[in-house]
Order: structure tokens, then C-alpha cells, then sequence
């Protein structure tokens, strides 16, 4: 009967494996030929050896062809019992390890049929036993068949227990995809907030320079153009990751972009300054990308709501903790912002990495944004 092709395991999976079936392979070789020399045979290259070299180098084979491996070790059991005048072997103990993969499989009722089938054979083959000693007579088919019950039992309990292992990894692998498709949904977010504020502030200083001054406004429609071509290139690469499409990605922005993303802020007409004390190249990359979300983010609400015409950032580089601050001198209480998605994505972007975020208006005039993310690996 055909049996299916094993799944390909990692490579420490299978060297595992080889090992667990040598050694199994080996203890049955020893285990048979001294429980024969134990009991009394005196020749054991006539029966327990061949026997047991047979059974254990079976072995080698199980998880490939289990059934397989089930009836060799079956049909050497029969002969080595036909042939042998006497013999202290039971029949189902020496290839009770084929019967424990065998029970894996999804073949367990031919497992259960063929094992029922050599009960029968060994209680007629042992009836010999019960003119002399009914009660051993009992004990030995009774042993036979509760052994041969549980060893389908546990077979059939470690087949469960890999499929529900199984399950879990499943879960745990669908869980982690929606956590990132959660994360690329956030990215696109800031990507087409940030873009609509500085591509719409350029509109509109092209629309109100277009008759008086054409350059300015062929300037500011560069500008756009240049911010647009940018955000495309990100969209597709975050949308591609959406998609489950394999191939090459642009990486995702981060510090090394932060330059840049403040000139864009100052061309739509934001005066933008930026202040950072420490090293930006000893940032972790996962604390990079939510730094340069935050800024962005905040920077794309002062541009759409606050009607400000200064934003400071603020970033400390610490050994431990990260700290990043936005103060512009807009409306204070920006229409839209304090219940938009925007500052919930930052929130919860920021929370992720074990940090806090705050965000609401300062004495005086304006709006700050400050989040606190602790450095990934270091400790309190």
C-alpha cells in the first residue's frame, strides 16, 4: 500500500531524528538478544541475533515506510517463531516500536486489524501453555494484548499531540502575519498622510503663484512631483508586502531619511528645525522606523491642522531610551487630530516597543507631540 512522501524537516530535525532511530535500533538489537541469552538460548546466531539485527535495522527505515517496517517486523517474528523449536519471545513486544510509528500514521485501523491478527496467531500458538498452567496461559495473552493496546494508544496520543503542536505554530504564524499586515496598514497611513499635507501645501503656493510668478510655482510643482515619486516607491514596496509578493523591497524609511523628510516639511513652507543630541547610528532599526513615524506623522498634522509656521524636533539619543519631541506654534487643539487615526497609530506604534507617548497643547500657543521608547536590549 502507497504511503505518503514525509514532510521535509529542518536539517537539526532530522540529524535528531537519525540519531533517536539509531539508538532505538540499537537498544532493540541488545535488549531481544539479552532477554533470549536470559532465558535460556543457548545459540544465538541461530534465531535472537539474526532476529534482532533484522528488527533494529528496520528501524532505520520507520518514519519513511511505517507499514512497511510493521510487516517485515511481523514477517521476521513469524519465521524466527517457526523456525525456533522454543523461544521466550513474545510477539508483540520486538516491534513494539513499529507499532508505536505505525499508530502515528492515519493507517491506524490497519495497525489495529494486523496486531489482532497476530493475537489470534499467538494465543493459538501458545496453547500449549494452557494444559499445563491456565493462568499463565491468561497472563500471556492478556499482556500481549494490553501492550499491543497501548502502544496503539500512545501512537495515537503523539499523532494528537503533533498535530495540535501543528495547529499552534499555524496560529502563531497567521498571528504574527496579522500583526505585520497591522504594521504595513500603519506605514501606508503615515506614507499618504505625509504626502497629501506637503504635496497639498505645494499646491496651493502653485495655484496662488501660477500668474505672478511661474517659477515659483514651476518650483513648487517639482517639489510635489519629487515627493509624490518618493511616496509611490514606498506604497508599492509596503502594498507588495500586503500581497505576499516575494521580490526586492525598498527598505523602510528610517534616521537616514530623517533629513530629508525635514526638508520636504520646510519646501511646503514649514519652518522646521531639528536638534539631536547623541549618536542616530546606534539606534536599533525596528526603534529607527518608529522615530522617523512619529516625526513624520506629527510633522504631516502641524502641515494639514495647526496652521503653524514653526516646528522644532527634538531628539535625544540615550544609551537606554530615546526620546523625540515636536513642538510647533499652531492652533494648540488641531481640528482632527486629537481623534484621528494618526496620534492612535503613533500611540500604539510607540507602545509596542514598551514606550509611551503624549500629545496635546502647551502653554502659550502650539501643539507637542512626545513619545519615550526605550532602547530594544538594554535594561532599567
Amino acid at each position: 500500500m502507497a504511503e505518503p512522501s514525509p514532510r521535509r524537516e529542518p536539517a537539526p530535525v532530522r540529524h535528531l531524528a537519525r540519531i533517536t532511530d539509531i539508538t532505538l535500533a540499537v537498544l532493540t538489537l541488545v535488549f531481544f538478544v539479552t532477554v533470549a541469552l536470559a532465558t535460556g538460548v543457548h545459540s544465538p546466531w541461530r534465531g535472537p541475533i539474526p532476529l534482532g539485527l533484522l528488527l533494529g535495522g528496520l528501524l532505520l527505515f520507520r518514519r519513511r515506510w511505517p507499514m512497511t517496517v510493521l510487516l517485515l517486523s511481523i514477517g521476521g517474528i513469524f519465521v524466527y517463531h517457526l523456525t525456533v523449536h522454543w523461544s521466550p519471545a513474545g510477539w508483540i513486544w520486538p516491534a513494539a516500536v513499529a507499532y508505536f510509528t505505525a499508530a502515528t500514521t492515519s493507517r491506524v485501523r490497519w495497525v489495529s486489524a494486523i496486531g489482532l491478527a497476530q493475537l489470534v496467531y499467538s494465543a493459538i500458538d501458545a496453547r500449549g501453555i494452557l494444559e499445563f498452567n491456565p493462568v499463565r496461559y491468561v497472563f500471556h495473552v492478556a499482556g500481549e494484548g494490553l501492550l499491543l493496546a497501548i502502544l496503539i494508544g500512545a501512537g495515537l496520543t503523539y499523532a494528537a499531540a503533533a498535530r495540535w503542536r501543528g495547529r499552534l505554530r499555524e496560529t502563531d504564524s497567521r498571528a504574527h502575519a496579522a500583526e505585520e499586515r497591522l504594521r504595513v496598514s500603519h506605514e501606508v497611513h503615515d506614507v499618504i498622510a505625509h504626502t497629501l499635507a506637503v504635496v497639498g501645501v505645494q499646491l496651493n503656493v502653485a495655484a496662488d503663484a501660477l500668474e505672478e510668478d511661474p517659477a515659483a510655482a514651476a518650483a513648487a510643482l517639482r517639489v510635489a512631483k519629487d515627493v509624490r515619486n518618493r511616496a509611490m516607491t514606498d506604497l508599492r514596496s509596503l502594498i507588495a508586502i500586503l500581497r505576499d509578493i516575494p521580490g526586492d523591497t525598498t527598505p523602510q524609511a528610517d534616521l537616514a531619511s530623517l533629513d530629508t523628510l525635514i526638508a520636504d516639511a520646510r519646501t511646503a513652507g514649514l519652518e522646521v528645525t531639528l536638534h539631536e543630541q547623541g549618536d542616530r547610528a546606534a539606534v536599533p532599526a525596528i526603534t529607527a522606523i518608529a522615530i522617523y513615524r512619529v516625526v513624520q506623522e506629527s510633522l504631516a498634522n502641524t502641515l494639514k491642522h495647526a496652521g503653524a509656521r514653526k516646528a522644532e524636533v527634538t531628539i535625544g539619543y540615550r544609551p537606554r531610551s530615546i526620546t523625540v519631541e515636536i513642538v510647533d506654534d499652531g492652533r494648540g487643539v488641531p481640528d482632527g487630530v486629537t481623534e484621528g487615526h494618526g496620534l492612535a497609530g503613533m500611540r500604539e506604534r510607540v507602545s509596542a516597543l514598551g514606550g509611551a507617548l503624549t500629545a496635546g497643547p502647551v502653554p502659550g500657543g502650539g501643539f507637542a507631540v512626545r513619545a519615550d521608547i526605550p532602547v530594544a536590549g538594554s535594561t532599567a
